[in-house]
C-alpha cells in the first residue's frame, strides 16, 4: 500500500517538470509571434515615433531579439529561474513585482467566489439527488442551467443595477473592503455553481446505486445518514477536481469580472497589458497563472490519496 501511495505520487511529480516547460514556451512564443516589434515599441515610449532601421537594429541588439529563437529561450528561462519575468513596457517596473502586488486582490475574489460555490453547489446538488424527479429537483435543475448559460458580464450589470443601483445595498465597484468584493464573488461564482450542483447530483445519485448503500439501508439506516455519511465522500471525487480547477481558472480568467467592477487585481492588469501590447507582463501573466494552474492540479491529485482508497490500495 505505502509503495503504491509514493509510486502515485513520483508519477504526479515527474508531470510537473514537462508541463512546467510547456508553458514557458508557450508564454516566451507570445512575444516571438507578436505582430509588433518590441524594439519599435521600446523607443517609440522613449519618444522616438519614427525611429529608424540603425536605431531599430541596436535596440534589437540590446534586447537580444537578433539571436536565433532557441538562444533566446533558453537567456529567457534561465531569468525567469532567477526570479525575474523582465521589466514592464509601460510601468518601467519588474513584472513579478507587479504581478504580486495585484495578487492579494485576485486571490481573495477567488477564495471568496470558491468558498460561495462550495457552500451553495454541494448541498444543493445533495439536496436535487435525495429530491429525484421531484418538484424541488425540478426548479433547482432549471435555476443551475441558467447559473451556467448566463454570461458573467450580462449577470455583472444586472447584480450592479439591482443590488447597487436599485436596492443599493452593495457597492458597484472598487476594492478596499469586503463588501465591494460580494458582487464580483457571486457573479464569478454563479456558472461554476450551477456546473457544480448537476454535477454533485450525477455523482451521487451514480453511488446511490450502489451495492453498500442498498446494504446500508438494509441495516435500517435513516437517509440523511446514508447519504451524508456513506454516500457524499464517495461522489466527492469529481467535485474536488471542479473546485481545483476552478480555483485555478479564476486567477487566470477573472479580467472580464474585475474590470466591470474595477478591481485592481491580475485580471484587470493584463488587459491593460494587452492594450498597451506589453509583452514582459503578458508572458510573465501567462507563466505566473499557468504555474498556478499546475500547482492546483497536483494539489487536487494529491487529495485524491485521501478521497479515493483504489489509489493507495494499488489500483487504478
Amino acid at each position: 500500500m505505502r509503495n503504491s501511495v509514493w509510486f502515485y505520487i513520483v508519477k504526479k511529480l515527474a508531470l510537473v517538470l514537462p508541463v512546467w516547460l510547456g508553458i514557458s514556451a508557450a508564454a516566451f512564443l507570445l512575444g516571438v509571434i507578436s505582430p509588433s516589434d518590441p524594439a519599435v515599441l521600446l523607443l517609440s515610449m522613449d519618444g522616438i515615433s519614427t525611429p529608424g532601421a540603425q536605431e531599430i537594429a541596436a535596440k534589437r541588439h540590446e534586447l537580444g531579439l537578433d539571436r536565433p529563437y532557441i538562444l533566446q529561450y533558453l537567456a529567457w528561462l534561465g531569468q525567469v529561474l532567477q526570479g525575474n519575468l523582465g521589466i514592464s513596457y509601460i510601468t518601467r517596473q519588474p513584472v513579478l513585482e507587479e504581478l504580486l502586488l495585484r495578487l492579494p486582490v485576485t486571490v481573495t475574489l477567488a477564495g471568496i467566489s470558491l468558498l460561495l460555490v462550495m457552500l451553495a453547489g454541494i448541498p444543493l446538488g445533495v439536496l436535487m439527488a435525495w429530491k429525484k424527479n421531484t418538484g424541488s429537483d425540478f426548479i433547482l435543475r432549471a435555476a443551475a442551467l441558467a447559473g451556467t448559460s448566463l454570461p458573467s458580464f450580462w449577470l455583472s450589470i444586472l447584480m450592479i443595477w439591482l443590488f447597487a443601483e436599485t436596492l443599493q445595498l452593495l457597492p458597484s465597484s472598487g476594492y478596499g473592503s469586503v463588501s465591494q468584493l460580494i458582487l464580483p464573488a457571486i457573479t464569478l461564482a454563479a456558472g461554476t455553481t450551477g456546473a457544480l450542483m448537476r454535477l454533485q447530483r450525477a455523482t451521487l445519485l451514480e453511488v446511490l446505486e450502489q451495492n453498500f448503500i442498498f446494504a446500508a439501508k438494509a441495516k435500517g439506516l435513516p437517509g440523511s445518514r446514508i447519504i451524508w455519511r456513506h454516500g457524499l465522500p464517495n461522489a466527492l471525487i469529481p467535485v474536488v477536481t471542479l473546485l481545483g480547477n476552478y480555483f485555478g481558472g479564476v486567477l487566470g480568467g477573472s479580467a472580464v469580472i474585475e474590470s466591470i467592477y474595477s478591481l485592481p487585481g491580475l485580471g484587470s492588469y493584463v488587459l491593460e497589458a494587452i492594450r498597451g501590447r506589453d509583452y514582459p507582463v503578458i508572458q510573465g501573466y501567462v507563466l505566473f497563472t499557468g504555474c498556478v494552474f499546475v500547482v492546483f492540479n497536483l494539489l487536487v491529485d494529491l487529495v485524491y490519496l485521501g478521497l479515493n482508497p483504489r489509489i493507495r490500495l494499488g489500483g487504478k
